[in-house]
C-alpha cells in the first residue's frame, strides 16, 4: 500500500458493515454485507437503500438570502456602524440615524448580491461524479443475476458491480475479479501515473491493491467488485469532511478587520471623552451629547464597508466577465492582492495529467518500433479506452511509421508481466512475422538476447534517465516464422534490444507563462505534490522553477511546527506528500508570517485549500474541490492566476487609499474639533453641519472605488498592515489638525469676532469650507493612483475631489447656509485660507514621499 493510499485511509472511518474491507478476504467482506458474488436481489436492495439512503456525498448548501445578509452585518465595523446608527436615533440625531443605516444596508445588500452570484456562477460548472453505474442483481433468491444500468444514487453495500475502461468508481468498491485492470487516482493520491488493481484473497496489513475509491476512474482493463461503502461512509466523503473547516483567519481578517478594532476602540472612547471634558471645563451636560456622537461619527470610516464591497465586487465581476474567475468569496480577492507565495498541486494543475514523448531522452528507432506497437495494439486489439503512453506515442510519430505494416496479432499490456506487444508483417518480407514488444525496462531487458555486461549497463542508462524524472519504455523486436495461431506471452523472448523511450508529464499549456508571470509579481510559487519527488522536480525545471532540495511527506511527519514552519520557507517542493502533509505546510507557512494561496484541483487537495488564506481550484477539478474553493478558474487557463492577483491588488490598493485618506482626514478634524470644544464658548460644528460634511465627503470618495492605482502598487502583495497605518495616519491627522488650528488663527484675523458668541456663524462658514478643500487635497495627493493618473484626462477621482471643493466654498454663501447656521467670509479670508492650504498640500507631498508606501507593502 503507497502513502498516498495509507492517507486516504487515515482519512476516513471504517464503513458501518463492520471491520475495514481492506483486512478482510473476499469472503469475509460478502459475508459481511450479507451478499454473494451474484450480488443482491432486489428486495434487498431496496430494503438498504430505504434504511441507508441514497448513495450521495452530502453537499454544502448555499446560505439563503437572509443568512447572507446576516453574515454581512456580523463584520465588526459594519456591526459598530448598526449600533451607531441606533445610538443617533435615541438622541434624535435623525439625520446621522437614517445616513448611517442606509450606508449599512446598501453594504449588506452589495456583499451578499455578490457572493449570491458567484454561487449562481458555481452551480454552473457543477457536475455529477457518475450518473449511472451496471449493476448485477437478481430478481429473487434463485434466480439468475442479470446485469442492467442503474442511477448512481441506487447503489447500495453489497451491489456486485462491473467496471470498463473510462468508467468512474460510483462508490467504494472491493474488487472480486480483474484483469489487466488500472486506476487512475490522482484525484485522491496525486499520483499521475495509473495505479495497478487486482483481487487480493487475504491481504496483507495495509495493502490496498484489492480496493477503488470513489473518485477514481477506469484507466484500463476490466473487473468486477462487492460495494463495500457508499455515500457519507466512502473515503472520498470522508476526506472532503476531513477539509471542511477553515484553518486560522484570512489576510483580509486580519488586515481590515484589524484596523476596524484599533477604531473601534477610538469611536468608543470619544463620546464619553467629550461629555467628560465639556461637563468638566465647560459645564456643559447631557446637551452636548448629540455633538459627543457626532464627533465619534466623524472619526468613523462609515463608507468603509461600502467602499471595501464595491470595490471587491467590481474587481470579481471584471474578472468573471474578462478572464473567466469566479471569486465565490468576495474578500478572497483582497486575499489574492496580499498572495506572496501559491502552493500549486503539480498533476492537473501545472501539468495536464498525461504524458508526452520526450525527445531528448528517446532513440529514434525505439521511437519507430514503439509507435507501430501502439498503433496496431488498438488496431487489433481494440481496447475500450487507449492507454495514455499509447496515445503520447501516436501524437509523437507519423502513419509512416505505423501504416506500412500490416497487423497480425495483439497481446495487451499486463500489469502482472508488464508488457504489451503488437505482432505485424513487415512489407517485403515474406513469411516472417514481427514482434515489436513494449514495457518496463527489467522486463524486456530479461526477454532480449544480450549478455550480462550489455544489460547491466542498459539498465544503468534506465536507472540514470529515470533519476531525471522521465517514464521509461523499453522497446525491443523478434522476427518469427508466419502461423495462423495465436500468440502468447510465450513468444516474447530472445528479443532484440532496439532503445528506451522516455516521457514526461505534458505542463498544462498556460504553465509556464503562469509561473513566470506570479515570480514578476512577487509571488512565491511552491509545488506541492502526491507525486515522485523525481518526477515533480523535472516538471519544475522544465517550468523554470528551480526545485532546489526536495522534501518528502516522511520528512514532514517527523517535524514540528515550528522547524516546519522554518522548512517550509526555504522550500520549493514537497513531494509524496499526503492530503494531511499539504494541510500542514500551508498553515506552517502562513504561521510564518506568509500569505498563502494554493492550487489544486483533487479530493487529496481539500485540507490544504481550506488551510490556505486563499483556495483556488480550475473548473476541471473534483466537485467537491471546486464547493471548497474560495476562486474558481472557469476556464482552465493558469495565467487567469495572475489576472487574479493584480484585481486583488487593484482592489486593496484602493481600499488602501480610502483608509488612508478618510481617517487621515477625519483624525485631524476630530483633534482640531475637541480642541476647539475646549476652548470656544460654543460647540465649533453643529451636528447638522457635521452631517453634511460627513454626506459629501462619503459621497466623494466613492469615486475612489473606480480609481487607477500605481502600477508599482501592483507590482508586490498588497497588506493592510495596522500599526504602520496607524503609525501614517497619526502623522496625517496631525498635519490636517495644525491645518484647523492655522484657520482658526485666520479667522480671528478676519473676523475678531468669530471665536466668541458674537460671530458664531462665521466661524462655522469658515472652517466648513477649509474642512471640505482639505479633504478634497487629501484625496489629490494620498490615493494610490495620483502618480499613474498624472498628465492624463482627469479621472473620477479629480472630479470628485472638484465637487466637493466647490460645494465646501459655495455652500456657505447659498441660501442653505443660514439654515445650516452658517454664513459667508470677506474675500481677504479665501486669500488667506488659500495661503494655508498650500502650505498644507507642501507639507504632504513631503510625507508621502518620505511613507510613500507604509501602509501596503
Amino acid at each position: 500500500m503507497s502513502v498516498h493510499d495509507h492517507a486516504v485511509f487515515r482519512t476516513a472511518e471504517a464503513p458501518a458493515v463492520g471491520p475495514a474491507p481492506g483486512d478482510l478476504s473476499a469472503l469475509q467482506v460478502l459475508r459481511a454485507l450479507d451478499s454473494t458474488p451474484r450480488g443482491l436481489t432486489e428486495a434487498q436492495a431496496g430494503e438498504r437503500l430505504a434504511r441507508r439512503g441514497a448513495n450521495t456525498v452530502p453537499g454544502r448548501r448555499p446560505p439563503s438570502r437572509p443568512a447572507r445578509l446576516w453574515r454581512s452585518l456580523r463584520d465588526p465595523f459594519t456591526a459598530v456602524l448598526f449600533c451607531l446608527g441606533l445610538v443617533s436615533a435615541v438622541v434624535a440625531a435623525w439625520g446621522t440615524a437614517c445616513v448611517i443605516l442606509a450606508l449599512v444596508a446598501v453594504s449588506c445588500v452589495l456583499r451578499a448580491q455578490g457572493e449570491h452570484r458567484a454561487d449562481r456562477s458555481m452551480d454552473r460548472l457543477r457536475g455529477l461524479v457518475a450518473t449511472t453505474a451496471s449493476v448485477q442483481r437478481r430478481t429473487a433468491s434463485g434466480a439468475a443475476p442479470r446485469v442492467r444500468e442503474i442511477p448512481v444514487d441506487d447503489l447500495v453495500p453489497g451491489d456486485v458491480v462491473r467496471l470498463a475502461p473510462g468508467d468512474l468508481v460510483p462508490a467504494d468498491v472491493r474488487l472480486l475479479r480483474a484483469r489487466g485492470l488500472t486506476v487512475h487516482q490522482a484525484a485522491l493520491t496525486g499520483e499521475s501515473a495509473p495505479v495497478p488493481k487486482q483481487p487480493v484473497d487475504l491481504p496483507g496489513a495495509g495493502d490496498s491493491a484489492h480496493l477503488l475509491f470513489q473518485g477514481s476512474s477506469i484507466a484500463s482493463g476490466a473487473g468486477t467488485g462487492v460495494v463495500v461503502a457508499t455515500g457519507a461512509d466512502t473515503r472520498f466523503a470522508a476526506v472532503r469532511t476531513a477539509g471542511h473547516a477553515r484553518t486560522g483567519s484570512s489576510a483580509f481578517d486580519r488586515s481590515v478587520h484589524g484596523i476596524s478594532w484599533v477604531l473601534i476602540r477610538f469611536m468608543l472612547l470619544t463620546p464619553p471623552l467629550v461629555l467628560m471634558a465639556n461637563a468638566a471645563l465647560r459645564g456643559r451636560g447631557l446637551e452636548t451629547l448629540p455633538f459627543a456622537v457626532a464627533v465619534a461619527v466623524g472619526l468613523t470610516p462609515e463608507m468603509l464597508p461600502v467602499i471595501v464591497t464595491t470595490c471587491l465586487a467590481r474587481g470579481a465581476s471584471l474578472l468573471a466577465r474578462t478572464h473567466g474567475v469566479i471569486v465565490r468569496r468576495l474578500p478572497a480577492l483582497h486575499d489574492l492582492g496580499a498572495v506572496d507565495v501559491l502552493c500549486v498541486d503539480k498533476t492537473g494543475t501545472l501539468t495536464q495529467d498525461r504524458p508526452v514523448v520526450d525527445p531528448g531522452r528517446t532513440d529514434a528507432e525505439a521511437l519507430h518500433w514503439a509507435g507501430a506497437s501502439a498503433w496496431w495494439t488498438l488496431q487489433t486489439a481494440e481496447p475500450a479506452d487507449p492507454d495514455p503512453l499509447d496515445e503520447a506515442l501516436l501524437a509523437a510519430t507519423g502513419p509512416d511509421d505505423w501504416e506500412a505494416y500490416d497487423g497480425v496479432d495483439a497481446l495487451p499490456f499486463d500489469p502482472v508481466r508488464r508488457l504489451a506487444t503488437a505482432v505485424v508483417r513487415e512489407p517485403g518480407v515474406l513469411g516472417t512475422h514481427t514482434l515489436a514488444v513494449k514495457g518496463a525496462a527489467q522486463e524486456v531487458l530479461d526477454r532480449c538476447v544480450l549478455d550480462a555486461d550489455e544489460r547491466a549497463e542498459l539498465l544503468r542508462r534506465a536507472a540514470g534517465r529515470a533519476a531525471d524524472g522521465v517514464r521509461l519504455l523499453a522497446i525491443a523486436t523478434a522476427r518469427r516464422p508466419a502461423r495462423t495461431r495465436a500468440y502468447t506471452p510465450a513468444d516474447e523472448r530472445g528479443l532484440t534490444f532496439r532503445g528506451f523511450v522516455a516521457f514526461h508529464d505534458a505542463p498544462a499549456d498556460t504553465a509556464h507563462d503562469a509561473v513566470r508571470a506570479l515570480t514578476e509579481r512577487g509571488v512565491t510559487v511552491k509545488v506541492l505534490t502526491g507525486d515522485d519527488p523525481v518526477t515533480a522536480a523535472r516538471v519544475c525545471r522544465d517550468l523554470d522553477i528551480v526545485p532546489g532540495d526536495v522534501t518528502t511527506g516522511e520528512h514532514i511527519r517527523d517535524l514540528t511546527d515550528a522547524r516546519l514552519g522554518e522548512l517550509a520557507a526555504r522550500t520549493t517542493v514537497f513531494a509524496r506528500c499526503a492530503p494531511e502533509d499539504k494541510a500542514r505546510v500551508v498553515t506552517a507557512l502562513r504561521a510564518h508570517g506568509r500569505t498563502t494561496g494554493y492550487l489544486g484541483d483533487g479530493v487529496n487537495d481539500l485540507p490544504a485549500l481550506r488551510a490556505a488564506d486563499v483556495g483556488i481550484c480550475p473548473r476541471d477539478g473534483v466537485g467537491v474541490a471546486r464547493e471548497s474553493a474560495d476562486v474558481v478558474l472557469a476556464e482552465k487557463d493558469l495565467t487567469a492566476i495572475e489576472h487574479a492577483v493584480v484585481a486583488g491588488r487593484h482592489s486593496s490598493a484602493n481600499i488602501a487609499s480610502y483608509l488612508r485618506i478618510t481617517l487621515s482626514s477625519n483624525l485631524g478634524n476630530v483633534i482640531a474639533m475637541l480642541v476647539a470644544a475646549l476652548l470656544l464658548p460654543f460647540l465649533p460644528m453643529l451636528p447638522a453641519q457635521v452631517l453634511v460634511q460627513n454626506l459629501c465627503f462619503d459621497g466623494a470618495q466613492l469615486a475612489l472605488a473606480h480609481d487607477r492605482p500605481d502600477p508599482a502598487d501592483l507590482c508586490r502583495p498588497t497588506v493592510l498592515r495596522p500599526r504602520a497605518f496607524l503609525r501614517l495616519i497619526t502623522g496625517f491627522g496631525a498635519l490636517g489638525a495644525l491645518a484647523d488650528l492655522a484657520t482658526f488663527g485666520v479667522l480671528a484675523l478676519c473676523l475678531p469676532g468669530a471665536l466668541d458668541l458674537s460671530d458664531e456663524a462665521a466661524f462655522h462658514g469658515g472652517w466648513f469650507t477649509e474642512n471640505l478643500l482639505t479633504q478634497a487635497l487629501v484625496m489629490l495627493l494620498l490615493r494610490t493612483g495620483r502618480r499613474a493618473a498624472e498628465g492624463r484626462t482627469p479621472g473620477p477621482v479629480r472630479w470628485a475631489a472638484t465637487g466637493l471643493a466647490v460645494i465646501g466654498i459655495l455652500l456657505p454663501l447659498t441660501p442653505l447656509g443660514p439654515l445650516l447656521g452658517m454664513t459667508g467670509l470677506p474675500v481677504v479670508y479665501y486669500l488667506l485660507l488659500a495661503a494655508v492650504l498650500a502650505l498644507y498640500a507642501a507639507a504632504l507631498r513631503r510625507v508621502t514621499h518620505t511613507c510613500a508606501h507604509v501602509l501596503t507593502q
